[in-house]
């Protein structure tokens, strides 16, 4: 073959290389969020969790296609670890000082995928046997809060936002639905009274 052709080759064949990675990782990329999709759907998770677990794996996917695009062009592989270890370790700095933030977020995807309590229920954080708890009905569950409305509080309308890493911390009683303290509706058109059994 000529030299121009060799030539020619020598960038052509690195390049396709580095196209067929990167194809490679899109399409790896499009499989997976289809697969959290499904699984958002099917634990009925936040749109956040599934937006951050989205981009988490983009970047790592397409991370680690750049590094090994870079590799197929002739990048030092030196250059490419003394780069990787550096983001590791700004990443690592980074992990223990939002901690925790991370624990409330981990604890948010535990408790929807546990199904520990929902919007609607009614729920307590007990502190120990003798002082009630933090008690209120579920309003919003996001990636770091758990907002409650009060139930039995002096002033109306005051709601209380309890990280979720304290809902694995302390014990938690749960009331399905709505609070039993509510007043039981009797049905005031029926002739018969409530306490009559039925005949």
């Amino acid at each position: 073959m000529p030299d121009w052709a060799n030539e020619t080759l020598d960038i052509a064949i690195p390049l396709i290389q580095v196209a067929l990675i990167l194809l490679a990782a899109w399409l790896v990329y499009r499989f997976v969020r289809r697969v959290i999709e499904r699984v958002t759907t099917s634990y009925a998770l936040p749109e956040d969790v599934a937006l951050i677990t989205r981009r988490t794996v983009g970047f790592l996917l397409y991370g680690g296609a750049l590094l090994w695009g870079l590799e197929r062009l002739g990048v030092s592989g030196t250059v490419l670890w003394g780069a990787f270890t550096g983001f590791a370790a700004v990443g690592a700095v980074a992990f223990f000082a939002a901690w925790s933030v991370l624990s409330n977020i981990f604890c948010a995807l535990l408790i929807f995928t546990t199904r520990m309590f929902w919007r609607g229920d009614t729920v307590e954080v007990l502190e120990n046997g003798e002082k009630p708890g933090l008690k209120g009905r579920v309003m919003d569950i996001n990636l770091v809060y758990t907002t409650l409305q009060e139930s039995g509080s002096a002033e109306e309308g005051t709601t209380l936002k309890i990280p979720n890493s304290m809902f694995f911390q302390r014990a938690v009683r749960r009331w399905h639905g709505s609070s039993p303290a509510l007043p039981r509706t009797v049905d005031l058109t029926s002739p018969r009274s409530p306490d009559t059994p039925p005949g």
